[in-house]
């Protein structure tokens, strides 16, 4: 009786699904034929609007900084498939708070190409079906299933299909047949498994097609872009051509990419810098390790693990100095949560450290992930100082600094080494100075100059390229001043 009921029961399953799929694909081709899909190959679109910087905002409760869009142009070969953004974007905090490479003089181009192949990954591909036309034609190719559910009032089917990482994509179709958001989750070494959401309004003709004419796409809870479309060009003849060697991949990605190496130099007795890759400097105490900053990414930090074990063998990294919560400055965070460290951070970053550290992790596991660690975060004030009567870390926060609202310096009296994380990032040797001067530096050389820090080393935590080494006189001929720092 019980095999029976079991059988049954698969039955009903395997029903469910069958009809479930069914539905899935009459809901697709109603979509597909109400927007024009089957006969959109490509389409072409301008925009102007504001773009915003993933995991870069003053504080941990504000959403992330803007930038405007002079304007943004977008061509998609939805067969090929490929994509080409180009777009020209200008200072949108003003004045400037946060990071993202702020400030922005004038104006910057931007541009990405994407040109799917095997080796593509999955992250860039979205940049493709994440679309209302991609989305249906990407849908129509798996195994997709359809749920109707009622959102604030409004009927949607939910249209669904699994990802090339795992995780479900999710596609909102209206009772007029129009993608009105698409929404899945895709791997972040800070943020976890990251909400990724685009939202689709005020849909036009154009061509034949359907197509929206406000854009907005979130990630990790906020907007990255919100885009109001100006022109569209269905079937419009587009070139989109890889970019040489391997090429196409996101700023943000590449910028996470890390050097394997991370080979060290003695500050002093027991200090030592460790480069290749964002600044590290890892300080022996009598009975532990202290390291200030992390490093970029979770395979840095595991090189800066490694070669601190390797300069200090059998001692246990007992802290690890967060200068602040922005994205490139944490991501290597979960390395140390899995190695048992105790984050320091300022207070404003304690409770969004807690949360963020302890977020899912599951599309690409990591090691805090797999040994089921959560974090362990000490807040400081203004002042915090670690010391064993040899070495001594002195820790301030950095007032009116409004790259973060909660930033660190490190000040080692003994070797008189500040390590600093953007207020100063070196530019090559030759660099013209920025005129007016990044308000970043002059508020880092107001902190000094209030602390009456004796500096006569600064390790910036984005190291110069060449390494050599900087000091306050040249960040305060950076900026153009003379004789208001060491």
């Amino acid at each position: 009786m019980l095999k029976k009921s079991l059988a049954l029961f698969g039955l009903a399953v395997v029903l469910a699904w069958t009809v479930s799929a069914q539905d899935a694909k009459a809901v697709i081709a109603n979509a597909s034929r109400a927007m024009g899909v089957d006969t959109l190959k490509t389409v072409q679109y301008s925009a102007t609007g504001l773009d915003f910087t993933l995991g870069q905002a003053p504080n941990p409760s504000s959403p992330w900084p803007k930038f405007i869009n002079k304007s943004y142009t977008r061509a998609i070969n939805f067969e090929t498939p490929a994509s080409r953004v180009d777009r020209v974007r200008m200072q949108g905090e003003n004045p400037p708070r946060g990071g993202g490479q702020q400030p922005v003089v004038g104006e910057q181009p931007v541009n990405q190409t994407i040109v799917v192949n095997t080796d593509t990954p999955w992250t860039q591909q979205l940049e493709i079906w994440m679309m209302p036309h991609g989305f249906l034609r990407a849908a129509a190719a798996r195994n997709a299933t359809v749920e109707a559910k009622t959102i604030g009032g409004k009927k949607y089917n939910v249209v669904t299909f699994v990802g090339d990482n795992k995780a479900k994509v999710n596609g909102y179709i209206n009772d007029q047949n129009l993608v009105e958001r698409v929404e899945t989750s895709i791997d972040n070494p800070f943020l976890g498994d990251m909400p990724f959401e685009a939202i689709y309004s005020d849909y036009k003709d154009a061509g034949g097609a359907k197509f929206p004419m406000h854009i907005i796409q979130k990630q990790g809870g906020y907007p990255i872009f919100d885009l109001n479309v100006s022109d569209v060009k269905a079937n419009a003849a587009v070139n989109i051509q890889a970019p040489q060697g391997r090429g196409g991949a996101p700023a943000a990605a590449a910028a996470a990419a890390p050097a394997n190496a991370a080979p060290s130099e003695k500050l002093g007795d027991g200090v030592y810098l460790i480069t290749g890759g964002y600044a590290v400097i890892a300080v022996d105490f009598k009975d532990y390790i202290a390291l200030i900053e992390c490093g970029q990414s979770e395979p840095r930090a595991l090189a800066v693990i490694a070669e601190t074990k390797r300069l200090f063998p059998n001692k246990p990294i007992k802290y690890l100095i967060n200068t602040h919560s922005h994205i490139d400055h944490s991501s290597g965070l979960r390395a140390f949560v899995a190695e048992g460290a105790t984050i320091i951070t300022h207070q404003v970053n304690k409770a969004y450290l807690e949360k963020t550290l302890s977020l899912p992790h599951t599309l690409n596991p990591d090691k805090a992930q797999l040994a089921g660690k959560k974090p362990v975060i000490e807040a400081m004030g203004e002042k915090k100082v670690l010391t064993d009567g040899t070495h001594t870390i002195e820790l301030y926060h950095l007032q009116n600094f409004p790259h973060h609202d909660g930033m660190i310096i490190a000040y080692l009296p003994k070797e008189k080494v500040l390590l600093e994380a953007d207020g100063y990032n070196p530019q090559a040797a030759t660099a013209t100075p920025p005129a007016p001067a990044s308000p970043f530096t002059l508020s880092l050389l107001d902190n000094v100059q209030r602390l009456k820090l004796d500096v006569q080393r600064v390790v910036p935590v984005h190291y110069p390229a060449d390494n050599r080494v900087v000091t306050m006189a040249e960040i305060t001929r950076w900026v153009g001043r003379t004789g208001s720092a060491n």
